[in-house]
């Protein structure tokens, strides 16, 4: 896919879907109505992404982002898109309780937002709600490997799939996600030898995220790979110099002066 300015309408959750093992997916991460504007010529999706709580609102991590803060930003990516799949974080706490609560909380975010899908972490444990949300019309996006809003229990952003215990559990989590109906699962920071295998023996479409060239799609947040987010830098974001030198100290001044000219 990826050819975005050839399409006249919006790439949906199964053309996502049909494109395993095609032409590789580019996902980056949007909040904002001008943004969306912007990417939305360059990417298959634009995923609002409970990033924002960093990014956006300088929070430490992800865990206070709420429901209403995605809805929000949901809107303004979708009106300000008109070729990408919007898919939606669920934010911490909105889902994990029970099936049923996911899926009220996941209807709403669709019905306000006009997303064609969300996204939620997690996997063995999450395989009976995904198959629960899926079967009620809501596309699920998994997500396992290193999980953002789960770091208080692995004890930080770490890479995953260094044992054969992690290798084990990561394969797991992957297939049954998959099995329970998930379109795609993205694939967060962990060996890549082992994104490459699991992309191989899913039917579901991967993401990698500082996982593997050899996933079926790559996503990153927009911010990081413009270097304007500079509180935090992963590593598997490429660094070139004066990557964005408009965001950069001397830039700002030199477009400011340029106000007055």
């Amino acid at each position: 896919m990826s050819k975005v300015s050839e399409r006249i309408k919006r790439t949906s959750v199964p053309d996502i879907f049909k494109n395993k093992g095609g032409v590789p997916l580019v996902c980056l991460t949007a909040y904002t109505y001008p943004m969306a504007k912007i990417l939305d010529k360059h990417v298959d999706i634009l995923l609002v992404g409970d990033s924002v709580g960093v990014v956006l609102y300088g929070m430490e991590n992800t865990h206070n982002v709420t429901l209403e803060m995605i809805i929000g930003h949901g809107k303004a990516v979708v009106k300000g898109s008109e070729h990408a799949c919007v898919i939606c974080d669920m934010p911490f706490a909105s889902y994990q309780e029970s099936p049923e609560l996911a899926f009220r909380n996941a209807a709403k975010v669709i019905a306000q937002t006009g997303c064609a899908g969300i996204k939620i972490e997690g996997g063995v444990e999450m395989a009976e709600t995904v198959e629960f949300l899926v079967k009620r019309g809501v596309p699920v996006m998994g997500h396992v490997g290193l999980k953002p809003q789960s770091i208080n229990t692995v004890g930080g952003y770490k890479s995953q799939g260094h044992s054969e215990d992690e290798v084990l559990a990561i394969q797991r989590d992957a297939q049954s996600i998959s099995d329970a109906g998930a379109f795609s699962v993205v694939l967060e920071c962990m060996v890549e030898e082992v994104a490459a295998e699991v992309t191989k023996n899913i039917t579901a479409v991967t993401i990698g995220i500082g996982a593997s060239a050899r996933c079926d799609g790559q996503v990153l947040v927009t911010e990081d790979m413009l270097g304007i987010f500079t509180d935090f830098q992963p590593k598997f974001v490429k660094q070139y110099k004066n990557k964005s030198p408009i965001f950069s100290k001397y830039g700002v001044e030199k477009e400011i002066s340029r106000m007055f000219e």
